[in-house]
């Protein structure tokens, strides 16, 4: 039974980590099939708002069915809240990324989106969501895993090296001819994809720090999601029609471009967000973003199969690095939990755990403290006052109180 509860307890502290590495596979893929779809001429402001029609669809039925009881109400300011929300996450962050995407390459899309952790420290600080205190190691470990952290991205994206040869990858290039050409494009075009990527990370940081202070006061998790998705399609549409003037940029068939609609909606919007409100009213809005370096290896590794990208050496340097900075951030969050675990348990408590008693028999010594007083209570016999007179020339009053049990 003990060690069954110790593994139950480890499983449970592992979720979040499980959560979120899943995730970034999700993403991962997210990018890739996205990547292929926008090179055959899809329209980004038209992926985005089927992306979350289909995120709507998908997630609204399970809103309407598992929080028709716990679900609060809609004020004013939640309502503004999740407005800004459906702005900066669908319609900003999404339409820059691809746009970003576009003229720039899966893989350096995300090592690009890898200041995403530190612009989200810098911003949780500022609103006071992160507390950080330089004398603490903890502290430090987040500090320092930040900054290595996007040291690794900027290695990524400022240094090649030499070409690292695979097998797989040198299998891949045989059919690279079914995927359009990207190499030759301009550093102009390069330099563009560069901005709309940074532009399109600052709000993406800005919508989990956001989405965190919504989740405190509106805690139903699908049904903020859904009404996010909602709102975000419809401020898509009207994007859309702004941007877009072709009625032909509509037109959607049974191929890549439904593929990408359909897996961005699903997978990186509408499951993507529940479980990252999920981890992030747990561990915060710093910790769900720790992971997003590791998306950037994946793609690499998908990118050298699917698109036949080259991996360098400039590349293995900086991965080792995120890898790295993202352990560290990750220690530091961890030793923070468990001080703030400690600090929630009661002095006495804390007090007979450190003589060797467990919290149960703490419980049971209590019990048995209360069953005695009561029984004491029970037995409790009152005898009345016994007037005794001695003779003699005064009279003396001697009262005898029965003894106490």
């Amino acid at each position: 039974m003990e060690r069954s509860g110790c593994l139950g307890n480890f499983f449970q502290s592992c979720k979040p980590y499980i959560a979120m590495i899943s995730l970034q596979f999700g993403y991962a893929g997210m990018n890739i099939i996205t990547k292929v779809s926008l090179n055959r001429g899809m329209s980004h402001y038209v992926l985005v708002v089927y992306r979350h029609a289909f995120a709507t669809a998908v997630i609204a039925p399970f809103a309407i069915v598992l929080e028709r009881k716990v679900r609060p109400k809609i004020t004013f300011p939640i309502f503004m809240q999740m407005f800004v929300l459906g702005l900066l996450g669908p319609v900003i962050d999404q339409n820059f990324y691809y746009a970003g995407l576009k003229f720039t390459s899966p893989t350096f899309s995300c090592a690009m989106s890898n200041m995403l952790p530190a612009m989200t420290f810098v911003m949780a600080v500022l609103c006071r969501m992160e507390i950080v205190n330089m004398k603490k190691v903890r502290c430090q470990a987040k500090v320092i895993g930040t900054i290595v952290t996007v040291a690794g991205a900027m290695l990524m994206t400022l240094y090649k090296g030499h070409v690292i040869n695979l097998v797989w990858s040198e299998n891949a290039h045989a059919h690279a001819s079914s995927v359009p050409d990207t190499t030759g494009q301009s550093d102009k075009d390069w330099l563009k994809g560069s901005i709309l990527l940074i532009i399109a990370t600052l709000a993406w940081a800005s919508f989990f720090v956001l989405q965190a202070v919504t989740l405190r006061r509106y805690s139903a998790q699908l049904s903020l999601t859904t009404i996010v998705c909602f709102l975000g399609t419809l401020q898509s549409i009207a994007v859309t029609f702004v941007m877009e003037h072709k009625p032909s940029a509509w037109t959607i068939g049974w191929d890549m471009n439904l593929l990408a609609a359909a897996y961005a909606g699903i997978v990186s919007s509408s499951i993507a967000y529940y479980v990252q409100g999920l981890v992030m009213q747990k561990k915060g809005p710093v910790f769900v973003t720790a992971f997003s370096p590791l998306m950037m290896i994946v793609v690499a590794i998908m990118g050298s199969f699917i698109l036949a990208e080259k991996i360098y050496v400039g590349g293995v340097l900086g991965a080792i690095l995120i890898v790295a900075g993202l352990y560290a951030v990750l220690w530091g969050k961890h030793k923070e939990h468990k001080e703030k675990e400690a600090e929630i348990i009661p002095e006495p408590i804390k007090e007979n755990g450190g003589n060797g008693q467990s919290p149960g028999m703490i419980q049971d010594i209590e019990a048995n403290h209360d069953i005695e007083m009561q029984t004491s209570q029970a037995n409790k016999v009152t005898v009345p006052a016994v007037a005794i007179t001695v003779p003699g020339s005064q009279a003396t009053m001697i009262t005898k109180e029965a003894p106490r049990a």
